[in-house]
C-alpha cells in the first residue's frame, strides 16, 4: 500500500476534522463524508473531496466510490450503532486499512471483532496524556505498547551540568536519553560525552514507570 494512498474519512466531528485536516496538510487526497450539508460544505474547499451522505447506507457508500479506497478512517465514535455499521459496510465493500474511534474499551472490541484494523481512543488517550504532563516536569508524553513511552522533559537537577556517561542515567534508571536541547538551539543525538544543561530539554525513552520515578527527581 503506498504511503501516500487517498484516505476516506467517514464523518467530520472534532476528530474527523482534525484528521482530515492533517492528511490535508500532508498533501494526501482526502474524501470527507457526512450527513451534515453544513458540514459538508464547510470542508468542500479544505479537503480534496467532501460529499453529503449516510455512510450507513451501503449503497450509498458505493455510490460515492468508498470501495476504491484502501484506508478508510471511522471517526463517528459517540454513536455507537452508527460506528459499528459504518465499520462493517467498510468490511463488507473490502477495504483493506480501516481506523475506527471508539469510545470504550467494549466499543473498541465490537469494533476489532467485526473487522477494524485499527482501534483509536482519543478521549482516553488524550485523558492519560494530560495525567502524565500535569506533574510539571514532563513537556510531551507518547505511549506505546508494552508500557513503553517516549518524554519530551525538563531534566532532573541530578542530572544537570553532567555528561552522560558520569549520570549512568541508563544503568541507574533504566532510560535512555535520545535527544537534547539547548535554549535557542535544535535537538541534537545524544551520545555519552553529551552533557545535560541547567536550562536544556531532554528527549528520554524506557517503561512509563521508570519515566515516572525519573521525572519525580529533584
Amino acid at each position: 500500500m503506498s504511503h501516500d494512498a487517498p484516505v476516506l474519512v467517514l464523518g467530520l466531528g472534532r476528530f474527523g476534522a482534525a484528521t482530515a485536516g492533517q492528511l490535508e496538510r500532508q498533501h494526501r487526497e482526502v474524501l470527507v463524508v457526512d450527513t451534515d450539508a453544513g458540514l459538508v460544505q464547510k470542508w468542500s474547499d479544505r479537503v480534496t473531496h467532501a460529499v453529503q451522505a449516510d455512510a450507513t447506507d451501503i449503497d450509498a457508500l458505493r455510490q460515492i466510490g468508498a470501495q476504491d479506497f484502501a484506508i478508510a478512517v471511522v471517526a463517528v465514535g459517540s454513536h455507537l450503532e452508527s460506528s459499528v455499521l459504518i465499520t462493517s459496510n467498510l468490511v463488507d465493500l473490502g477495504i483493506p486499512q480501516i481506523w475506527a474511534k471508539a469510545v470504550s474499551r467494549s466499543h473498541g472490541t465490537i469494533l476489532s471483532r467485526i473487522g477494524a484494523n485499527h482501534v483509536v481512543y482519543p478521549e482516553r488517550e488524550a485523558g492519560e496524556r494530560t495525567a502524565h504532563l500535569v506533574s510539571g516536569r514532563m513537556l510531551d508524553f507518547i505511549e506505546f505498547d508494552d508500557d513503553f513511552a517516549v518524554v519530551k522533559m525538563f531534566p532532573p537537577r541530578a542530572v544537570r551540568g553532567k555528561d552522560l556517561a558520569t549520570t549512568v542515567i541508563r544503568t541507574r534508571h533504566g532510560l535512555t536519553v535520545l535527544g537534547i536541547k539547548s535554549p535557542g538551539k535544535a535537538f541534537v543525538p545524544a551520545t555519552p560525552d553529551s552533557v545535560i544543561g541547567e536550562d536544556d530539554v531532554i528527549i528520554v525513552s524506557g517503561t512509563e514507570t521508570d519515566l515516572e520515578r525519573f521525572a519525580a527527581l529533584e
